[in-house]
């Protein structure tokens, strides 16, 4: 682990195995912090906090710091994509080309904000005397950041860039299954010259490592990332001392197909928006709604599609659809299928392991499901879609609503206005129209409902780093 600049074992000396879920082999091992751990890293983040190097480091050096993070991982790419394929599981092809880019530039976008983070003069009526009213935007503080495992290096970056644009810093937890990545993130960021402390990386399992962060009083806000249960707990713990919290958790996300809409376009968009990444993606549109009239051609041609995916070891260039993260994770994914075909639902394809070793799960698709049954209503997070017909707009806005979740949807349509208005109806924190997954770090992420609460990157996300002060001084009689 990464403690104030220096490598360290977990205070007990206990580990954590660390396995490739493509063959089930463990090849590595890091420690399993503590408590003790999560104290001495906040500790490390508060004193680097105060610091001279970094509390009155000019911003434009503070971006040079973050810049320099960002050809760090341009310059080892390759490396970074092989470990992520390692811990993760999937397509070194699908890292280098999603993951690692996202890392890059939400650090290279954050890099211009250092400078920017500006207040504003208050215009204020007051008693009549003359007043000169300011606020200003001051770093949170020491943050506690705990990240999934489905994008270990990008949802770090993520958390990462905005923090240290702000000014604060950082005890970072990744998810005790894919920590490799982090820990050389943060290997590359002292390279970069990051001062020592600014940001701490202790692996260990949630219920120790991460509850002792939640829980910690050092800590000004907590970042997190993952499902909404976990969510919840963190908000409840967080609610002792009132710290700041921002939480993009689970989705239950709708893809909308109208009749008129390029419909080979959108038969490959609906299959990626689900299939991509084994389907573990809290964005995954894991709900495909159809026009009545093109539903039957529509759900053949994604059935198509995912028989064409190739599930295979990361590390074949040929890999469409890795395995799944780990033993636990196929099992429920699995047992989600079993539910689905118990109460009812037809598959259309998959529903098994593909015969292969390690977590595999084929891509699969359920068609006319109960609206309540547990595949249409819970987050699987894995390869399974399920598929129904409608009629008209408002049947299809208030089943694309009808979902404790708030993530994501998309729209696929000619009918630009017709989008448009439906973009509105959507409970969703992002919609995309005539495509999915399109993320940048200029466009504010997150969700509503129970998909959480906040944003991730851009400037809203930038300013959730951040406390404002107002100044007001008396000028004169």
């Amino acid at each position: 682990m990464l403690i104030g600049g220096e490598w360290t074992e977990s205070a007990d000396g206990q580990c954590i195995d660390v396995e490739d879920p493509a063959t089930a082999e463990i090849f590595t091992r890091v420690p399993a912090g503590s408590a003790e751990d999560i104290d001495r890293a906040v500790s490390a983040a508060r004193k680097a906090f105060e610091s001279a190097s970094w509390a009155r480091m000019r911003p434009l050096d503070r971006g040079k710091i973050i810049e320099n993070i960002a050809r760090k991982i341009e310059e080892h790419a390759g490396e970074l994509a092989l470990l992520e394929s390692y811990d993760n599981g999937k397509a070194v092809h699908h890292a280098l080309a999603v993951d690692v880019p996202a890392a890059i530039d939400i650090f290279r976008y954050m890099a211009g904000w250092t400078s920017k983070i500006g207040g504003q003069v208050n215009p204020i009526s007051g008693d009549g005397q003359q007043y000169h009213s300011y606020s200003v935007r001051e770093p949170v503080g020491v943050v506690g950041q705990i990240v999934p495992w489905n994008y270990p290096l990008a949802m770090a970056a993520w958390k990462i860039a905005p923090a240290l644009a702000a000014g604060c810093t950082i005890v970072l937890k990744p998810s005790e299954v894919t920590p490799l990545t982090a820990l050389r993130l943060a290997e590359l960021a002292l390279e970069a010259g990051l001062p020592e402390g600014v940001l701490n990386v202790v692996t260990g399992y949630g219920q120790d490592a991460g509850q002792a962060l939640v829980a910690h009083p050092g800590v000004d806000k907590i970042a997190f990332t993952g499902s909404t249960r976990v969510g919840k707990q963190i908000v409840r713990t967080a609610a002792d001392d009132l710290k700041r919290v921002t939480l993009e958790l689970g989705g239950k996300s709708p893809s909308l197909i109208f009749a008129d809409a390029d419909l080979e376009k959108a038969t490959l968009g609906a299959a990626l928006a689900i299939f991509f990444n084994s389907g573990q993606v809290c964005l995954a549109a894991s709900r495909l709604f159809v026009e009545r009239s093109v539903y039957d051609q529509v759900v053949e041609g994604i059935a198509k599609v995912a028989q064409g995916f190739k599930l295979g070891h990361g590390r074949d260039p040929e890999t469409m659809l890795g395995p799944l993260v780990s033993r636990a994770q196929q099992i429920r994914v699995l047992d989600y299928i079993e539910q689905g075909r118990q109460c009812g639902a037809e598959v259309v394809t998959g529903g098994g392991t593909g015969g292969k070793d390690g977590y595999f799960v084929e891509p699969t698709i359920f068609a006319n499901p109960n609206r309540d049954a547990s595949i249409v209503r819970e987050e699987i997070f894995g390869p399974v879609l399920v598929a129904t017909p409608f009629d008209d707009v408002e049947e299809v806005v208030k089943a694309a609503n009808d979902t404790r979740f708030g993530l994501a949807a998309n729209i696929w349509t000619r009918d630009l206005s017709r989008a448009h208005l439906t973009a509105r109806q959507l409970q969703a924190g992002v919609v995309w129209i005539n495509t999915h997954g399109m993320n940048d770090p200029s466009a504010p992420f997150g969700g509503v409902k129970e998909s959480g609460w906040g944003r991730e990157v851009g400037e809203e996300g930038l300013l959730h780093y951040t406390e404002t002060k107002t100044v007001t001084a008396l000028l004169g009689e």
